[in-house]
This record gives structure tokens, C-alpha cells and sequence, in this order.
């Protein structure tokens, strides 16, 4: 083989290869500094199959509830504080942002005490799904009186906001997920 034949055929191999070492190295060593998402993406958690009591004359909640739709789920007291006034607002301007996909899109309030919200609190909330809350939903959900879950429709938790989130970042976050995925269509 002439040398030159050799140099060619040993550039044709790096050119090659260069492409699968490099995406190898990227996938598994290099982690962006920094995301686009504002929410916390969580390793997706599993709902267990369990019934939550609905208040306020609704139907109970059960994990069927969340299939078919992405869900924002927020758990507070029955007692609608400020910062439960707050997040009840966020979530659902983050709804109402959505557009016509906000039909993929579902709100839950888990009441996690014995009070009932008001007829006052539930006022501006179309739509909102409000249920006592089940001890075995909470335990999937970490920190869930801190934080606004995502539930996938697949019944996942994986994902979460502050209870006080920026709208803005939130609204950004959802209208990117429900663009990209195929679930809940």
C-alpha cells in the first residue's frame, strides 16, 4: 500500500469514529452548567392507586384522574392563607396561559387538614379539582407543602415548582413540555 493510500485510509477512520467518541465523551461526562427549565426535574415517581375524598361537592380524585393529562397539583391547607391564595393563582395563570392545550392540562388542590375551602376561595378557580389528601400521594411527593408538583399522565410526579413561583418561568416550562411531548394529546 503507498503511503499516501495509508494516510487516507487512516484519516477516513478518524473521520469516522470522531463523531461516536465525541458524542460518547458529551453524553456521559460533560453536564450543562446550567438548564433551561425553571421547575426541578424530578426522577419520575409513581402515584400509588389510591382514592382522595372530593370536597366541595366534586367526585373523588383517583390516579385515573391524572391519566390522559398533565397535572399541577398543589397541597395545602383547607384554610386558603396568602400563600396558598398565591399558588392557587399561579397555577392556575399557568392553566389559563396554555391556550387551546390547556385541555392537557389539569389542577388538583389537596386539602391536607379537615377545614373545607370556601365558596369564596373556589370562586375563580374553574376546573380546579379539589380532594382531601391521601398520606400515600404525599409521601410520592416530597416536600409537598412547599412546592407545586407536575404529574405526568402517566400518574408520575416529575416535577416541581416553589410554592410562590416566578408565573412567567412556569408558564415557559409548561408551554415547552406540552410542545414537545406526545402524552396527554
Amino acid at each position: 500500500m503507498q503511503r499516501s493510500a495509508k494516510w487516507t485510509l487512516f484519516a477516513l477512520i478518524v473521520v469516522c469514529t470522531l463523531p461516536v467518541v465525541a458524542s460518547y465523551v458529551t453524553f456521559y461526562f460533560w453536564q450543562p452548567d446550567e438548564t433551561v427549565n425553571y421547575g426541578e426535574l424530578l426522577e419520575p415517581t409513581p402515584l400509588p392507586d389510591a382514592r382522595a375524598e372530593g370536597l366541595v361537592g366534586q367526585q373523588d380524585v383517583d390516579l385515573a384522574t391524572f391519566r390522559d393529562q398533565w397535572t399541577l397539583v398543589y397541597s395545602g391547607e383547607g384554610a386558603c392563607g396568602d400563600r396558598c391564595a398565591r399558588s392557587l393563582y399561579a397555577i392556575r395563570q399557568a392553566w389559563l396561559a396554555q391556550g387551546e392545550e390547556m385541555r392537557r392540562l389539569g389542577r388538583v388542590w389537596l386539602v391536607t387538614d379537615e377545614v373545607e375551602p370556601t365558596a369564596e376561595t373556589l370562586a375563580e378557580q374553574r376546573d380546579l379539582r379539589v380532594a382531601r389528601a391521601v398520606p400515600e400521594w404525599l409521601a410520592a411527593m416530597p416536600q409537598a407543602a412547599s412546592h407545586l408538583y407536575l404529574v405526568d399522565p402517566l400518574g408520575n410526579a416529575m416535577m416541581r415548582f416553589p410554592a410562590d413561583p416566578d408565573i412567567k418561568a412556569v408558564i415557559k416550562d409548561l408551554r415547552r413540555l406540552l410542545k414537545y411531548s406526545g402524552l396527554g394529546r
